[in-house]
């Protein structure tokens, strides 16, 4: 795709400008329906309202809530949500834009870190408290969207820096050896769970059950583990099309 960064542009590294054009570039949104200065204000409007009730609709019902159901949400008819989000998925990838760009920005810091453990601990906590803040997004980065490719290769590039991450912890002899990358998956899943109460009890839980696996990932706990799962990011959450 003419202008899209390549997926060795993003191995080699890029900044959080270039990995948010990456996720922006497959968006099936019409040009006309864009955030730009020429679009209506009330189609501007009705395209944030349409953003906000999604944003909500994800965090609470899951990313397979109705596209009926978010238009009620945003006030709008079904009709309009269509012409700014023809598919379920460009509204998922829109919604979720600025969160995966900081994802990747904040594994990119991590790996620059020259400590390689307190690179590993640092992405973790701060994945989590993205997670913790917007509760779609644990889902979202978990999701496959075999269309967007700019949003899978942007998540690809930071699987691939967290997978570069580990191997670095391990050979510094602070991450056990027998941490493998899908742990990461099982982390975001258990989080999930934790914090689906709301308030300052979901706070206080993630903190401390990250702050537990982070002491059962150093070095030293060595009770042999059961082999890891078969799981990898986007591939957990099939989004249904309508």
């Amino acid at each position: 795709m003419p202008g899209h960064p390549s997926r060795i542009e993003l191995e080699r590294g890029t900044d959080r400008a270039q990995l948010r054009a990456a996720v922006h570039a497959d968006l099936r949104v019409p040009p006309q329906d864009g955030p730009g200065p020429d679009l209506r204000a009330d189609a501007r409007h009705n395209r944030e309202r349409i953003l906000g009730a999604a944003r909500e609709a994800f965090a609470t019902r899951g990313l397979d809530v109705p596209m009926a159901a978010i238009a009620r949400r945003a006030g709008v008819g079904v009709a309009t949500l269509y012409r700014r989000f023809p598919s379920r998925e460009s509204l998922v990838v829109e919604v979720f834009a600025d969160q995966l760009t900081a994802c990747a920005s904040t594994v990119d810091d991590a790996f620059a870190d020259p400590d390689p453990w307190r690179g590993f601990t640092t992405a973790i906590e701060k994945i989590c408290a993205m997670q913790l803040a917007d509760r779609g997004f644990a889902t979202a980065f978990m999701t496959a969207f075999p269309a967007a490719t700019g949003y899978e290769h942007t998540r690809a590039h930071a699987e691939r820096r967290f997978a570069e991450l580990v191997r670095r912890a391990k050979e510094a002899g602070r991450l056990r050896a027998d941490f493998d990358p899908a742990d990461l998956v099982l982390l975001l899943k258990a989080v999930c769970g934790v914090t689906a109460d709301a308030g300052e009890a979901a706070a206080a839980s993630s903190r401390r059950l990250v702050a537990y696996l982070l002491q059962s990932f150093e070095a030293g706990h060595t009770a042999p583990l059961p082999p890891p799962p078969p799981l990898d990011l986007g591939h957990l959450h099939p989004v249904a099309p309508r």
